[in-house]
């Protein structure tokens, strides 16, 4: 199998696309560590199944906005399987609050967001470059969104914390070039408990019957459409750095802005 015997550390990788990104690569052989903050009981499901699967896997807790954290985190990895060739920095968080209401969102509300979802990935790269370089080679996917592109989605914190990432990819695989190569993914509307619990079920399927009928492809993202992108990554694209991968169906193709405004 093409990851036999290689380590990766997924963040945030209790539910959703990271959960779908540590089974898929624990199918591939790849000894995973399933990050949590929160999420105890479904990490340790999900590095269950992952050895179900037929890999090696093992949940750990960590704040990935806490730069200590970070490297137990890295430290863990090492120490149980000697090294490290994969980092998916998939740990998220927003706060929900409409465009056009500037009073909804803090200073305190964007340095929360960007704690995690731009200086964790950050500090989650430091902690596993070195080892990487060790190594020889390593790949990092940083999982953003489709709204750090074109604006929109469940806050102006959050859009802007995505488009943080994209520019912070670029500059990575810049920097940690030529042993390491650094991606990122954007998907549209994923169907994942996060999505799902920031809104009614009405709403819910409203906004879904809408992504929709806008894609041209006519149906919504997926995790495991994330989690197919995300190990291709790891594993091939061996002359692929410093790219942006939108996954929406071909949204983008049309009406993009209008399409993220939900």
């Amino acid at each position: 199998m093409a990851g036999e015997g290689k380590v990766a550390i997924v963040t945030g990788a209790g539910t959703g696309i990271g959960r779908a990104t540590c089974l898929r690569l624990a199918e591939r052989g790849w000894r995973v560590v399933v990050n949590y903050s929160r999420s105890e009981a479904e990490a340790n499901d999900t590095a269950a199944e992952c050895m179900r699967r037929g890999g090696e896997a093992m949940a750990f807790k960590a704040n990935v906005a806490e730069d200590s954290d970070c490297r137990r985190l890295a430290d863990a990895a090492l120490e149980r399987w000697g090294r490290i060739d994969g980092l998916v920095n998939n740990a998220g968080i927003t706060k929900v609050a409409a465009g056009h209401d500037l009073d909804a969102l803090s200073a305190e509300d964007f340095h929360n967001i960007y704690a995690i979802n731009v200086v964790g990935a950050y500090q989650m790269t430091r902690a596993v470059a070195p080892a990487m370089k060790r190594g020889g080679k390593g790949s990092i996917v940083n999982v953003s969104s489709i709204v750090g592109l074109v604006g929109g989605g469940s806050s102006t914190a959050y859009a802007a914390s995505k488009g943080a990432l994209n520019t912070l990819t670029l500059a990575l695989a810049r920097g940690l070039a030529p042993e390491i190569r650094v991606n990122a993914l954007c998907p549209s509307f994923v169907e994942t408990r996060w999505v799902t619990g920031k809104m009614s079920a009405e709403a819910y399927a409203r906004a879904k019957s809408a992504v929709e009928e806008v894609a041209p492809l006519r149906r919504i993202c997926m995790p495991e459409d994330v989690a197919e992108s995300a190990v291709w990554f790891l594993e091939g694209g061996e002359l692929v750095t410093g790219e942006v991968l939108i996954i929406d169906g071909g949204i983008h193709l049309f009406s993009l802005g209008a399409a993220y405004r939900r």
